[in-house]
């Protein structure tokens, strides 16, 4: 396994925005899918977006038009741009990463799948 590390997580205001940043290691296998992943204490780990790694995004319903993820590949980071911040995107934002050429990188995010890379998290808190 590889250990991902998240920076970027803070407490915001209701309709502010966050910039999370996930640094990967350089020596790291280079897996085809990074995802976002967010979770509330006593509940399943929910994915938020993906990227493939020519570019294609994917974002869960409830954050499509607020968050963008991109990443860097000449710094191997990963990004994740949140703007319009809800109270109910408080949560525990995990980056993870993927090689499962089988399923889709929408998918796998979706249902977290073959992800076994993680970082440890960065709390984000909205208050309203």
């Amino acid at each position: 396994q590889v250990q991902l590390q998240e920076s970027g997580g803070g407490s915001v205001q209701s309709g502010g925005s966050l910039r999370l940043s996930c640094a990967v290691p350089r020596y790291s296998v280079r897996r085809d899918c990074m995802g976002w992943f967010r979770q509330v204490p006593g509940t399943e780990r929910e994915g938020v977006a993906g990227i493939t790694s020519d570019g294609k995004t994917n974002y869960a319903d409830s954050v499509k038009g607020r968050f963008t993820i991109s990443q860097d590949n000449v710094n191997n980071t990963l990004h994740l741009q949140m703007n319009n911040l809800k109270p109910e995107d408080t949560a525990k934002y995990y980056c993870a990463a993927s090689l499962n050429p089988g399923y889709t990188c929408g998918y796998r995010v979706k249902v977290n799948l073959g992800f076994a890379d993680w970082g440890q998290g960065t709390q984000v808190t909205v208050s309203s």
